[in-house]
């Protein structure tokens, strides 16, 4: 399943693997949002609220598309956050991973706090 997540500035393309949260995210979509910053991770409230999965993770790579179920919230990091170690992507608690942003991560670097942000499936 692929994903389009859209701002002022510009716009990702993300494909998502099979899973309860990827399943509960396409059933809220098309998603108007707004955008928050936390180092570089850009992530935003959604309607979805899925439980927490038995492999969550904390540290993921950059591009890494994640939810976190403690605010119902997509975590899309693209580098070190607050509370990373070095250069590492450290999310605020462990999230559910569905997948990965398709090309260069770092397009979300023009994502503002306060940016309208819009998700919407992509047609096959």
């Amino acid at each position: 399943m692929q994903i389009r997540i859209s701002w002022p500035a510009g716009h990702v393309t993300a494909t998502l693997d099979e899973t309860p949260t990827s399943r509960a995210l396409a059933g809220a979509l098309p998603i108007v949002s707004t955008a928050r910053t936390w180092g570089e991770e850009v992530y935003f409230e959604t309607p979805a609220s899925p439980a927490l999965e038995a492999d969550a993770q904390q540290v993921v790579d950059p591009g890494t598309v994640a939810f976190w179920t403690e605010g119902d919230a997509l975590a899309l990091p693209y580098g070190p956050t607050p509370i990373s170690r070095g250069d590492e992507c450290r999310l605020a608690s462990p999230c559910n991973v569905l997948g990965r942003i398709d090309g260069d991560p770092r397009a979300l670097a023009t994502v503002r706090s306060g940016d309208p942000i819009r998700v919407e499936l992509v047609s096959a």
